[in-house]
């Protein structure tokens, strides 16, 4: 499912698709996810946690698609994820790491224009003393490993594939 998804985001960036094949896409994956996210619980249950994952979509962001691959990919690579959704303000970011005590926040940002909430949260972190306990990921299509640096995040992934290792590697786990 991931390959077919990553097909379909590929051609719309080429312009081989539009938008309404990128929706079908979306649809699709989102249907398969229904399908299989009781098996996936299944195998969490069955085995250790690697460990706990706050993820979400900045405030002033609706977009979800690549943020729902990383949860599945992440819940199948033994992560407990807790999405706390979409348009997600600095407060309930803070609030849910500090509540699930979260080894990783993971922060979405698919536009430009709503990128610099990934800043304000890592700040907000800071102010309430728990950035030190927990390291921060960030993706979507507005990010860059240069803008990881720049708001001080421990790591950055282009790809929800990226996302799983990354995450594993900032817990010491891979």
């Amino acid at each position: 499912m991931v390959e077919g998804i990553t097909a379909v985001g590929d051609k719309y960036q080429t312009g081989e698709f539009f938008l309404p094949d990128l929706a079908m896409g979306a649809e699709a994956f989102k249907a398969g996810i229904k399908i299989l996210e009781p098996e996936l619980f299944k195998l969490r249950k069955e085995r250790e946690s690697v460990g706990v994952i706050v993820l979400g979509t900045v405030a002033g962001d609706i977009h979800s698609l690549g943020k729902d691959i990383v949860a599945t990919l992440l819940t199948a690579g033994g992560f407990e994820v807790h999405d706390v959704g979409v348009d997600v303000p600095i407060e309930e970011f803070t609030e849910s790491v500090r509540t699930f005590k979260s080894g990783i926040l993971g922060m979405s940002a698919l536009m430009s224009t709503t990128i610099g909430r990934q800043r304000d949260v890592t700040k907000a972190l800071k102010v309430e003393g728990l950035r030190g306990k927990v390291k921060v990921l960030i993706g979507g299509a507005a990010t860059s490993d240069l803008w990881r640096k720049e708001i001080e995040a421990d790591g950055w992934a282009a790809t929800a594939v990226e996302g799983v290792k990354k995450a594993k590697q900032l817990l010491g786990v891979e």
